[in-house]
């Protein structure tokens, strides 16, 4: 038996959770989980230019997160349906890997711009795009139940992102960019 990716039920602008609700594609749930699958989807170009294994693994855990983050947000919210969980643990690893990177980089005296170095401007993509989708699942729980722990996660993951860029920089000796605001006249 084929399986066919398409299924039509779409056409009219309109897509389902899971659980039956169909929404609107242009609602903030939908925004939101999109924008986390495109976050997995710069993560795994990330990765694709490391090297080192360990980071490699993180960075795969990490997708695997945020498809339960995606899971969630796809998820009917009117319905008691068993999804895969974020823990504290999750959140935990974000901040000891953060703590373990910070040992090796130089104290943080200016705002820095992205840049350098391939890894490092896909690193600040990451941040970037993981700090929109948690714009937009703020402005969802605004309007929806969303458990609280996504929010966490997402905030927690663009930090990482941010320690990771400077990280891949100062790994490959690569002078960060500091921003230099113009003198007032």
């Amino acid at each position: 038996m084929s399986f066919k990716i398409y299924t039509k039920t779409g056409d009219q602008g309109e897509t389902g959770l899971f659980g039956g609700l169909r929404l609107p594609k242009s609602h903030i749930r939908i925004d939101a989980y999109g924008t986390v699958d495109e976050l997995n989807a710069f993560i795994g170009q990330l990765r694709d230019g490391i090297e080192e294994q360990a980071l490699r693994d993180l960075l795969k855990e990490i997708q695997d997160r945020l498809f339960v983050i995606g899971s969630n947000l796809a998820s009917d919210p009117t319905k008691e349906m068993a999804v895969p969980d974020i823990l504290p643990s999750d959140i935990t690893l974000l901040e000891s890997q953060m703590d373990e990177m910070d040992k090796s980089l130089p104290a943080l005296k200016n705002f820095i711009l992205p840049g350098g170095h391939p890894s490092v401007s896909h690193a600040h993509l990451c941040r970037t795009i993981c700090r929109r989708a948690e714009r937009q699942v703020v402005a969802l729980q605004q309007i929806d139940k969303v458990e609280p722990i996504l929010i966490q996660y997402l905030n927690r993951l663009s930090d990482y992102f941010f320690v990771l860029s400077r990280k891949l920089g100062h790994d490959l000796g690569i002078e960060e960019i500091a921003w230099n605001p113009r003198k007032a006249k």
